[in-house]
């Protein structure tokens, strides 16, 4: 019988939630990002000058972390300077079990996706949660079928 994390791959939760990213310049305001993550009920956003190229990733975290050092100035000041440089970034074929051990370890949200130096995606912990309870229900019902033959 099939299990989960075994095989299941970062593309097969993208298959399911679906590929968009939303990105911000560099040079964008922390105010402005706080507008892009209340528009699109998002935690975190990656910052890309070219909507391709990964620079970095910034959250809310960030945001609360710089208001508390900086006070409210920081809304003035761009993201680049609150965002995250050295991001961990996954590939369409990784396994999500290992991504999921990644994220819980180094206590990462949010974790874009790259395929041959491009941004295709970006996977979420809700996502991978979400993933594995979708393959729960689905190893469920084959058991009670299987079961009631």
């Amino acid at each position: 019988m099939w299990r989960y994390g075994h095989g299941m791959r970062i593309s097969d939760v993208i298959r399911r939630k679906g590929d968009e990213v939303v990105t911000l310049r560099s040079d964008a305001t922390v105010l402005r990002l706080l507008e892009v993550l209340e528009e699109h009920h998002i935690g975190a956003v990656v910052v890309s000058d070219d909507d391709s190229t990964v620079s970095g990733i910034v959250s809310e975290r960030d945001v609360v972390r710089h208001l508390h050092t900086e006070g409210v100035a920081v809304l003035e000041q761009t993201v680049a300077v609150i965002m995250t440089r050295d991001v961990h970034t996954c590939a369409p074929d990784d396994d999500i079990e290992d991504l999921a051990q990644v994220m819980t370890d180094r206590r990462f949200r949010h974790v874009p996706v790259v395929s041959h130096g491009a941004l295709v995606a970006i996977v979420s912990i809700g996502d991978v949660v979400k993933g594995r309870i979708d393959d729960l229900k689905t190893e469920r019902d084959h058991l009670v079928g299987y079961i009631q033959q």
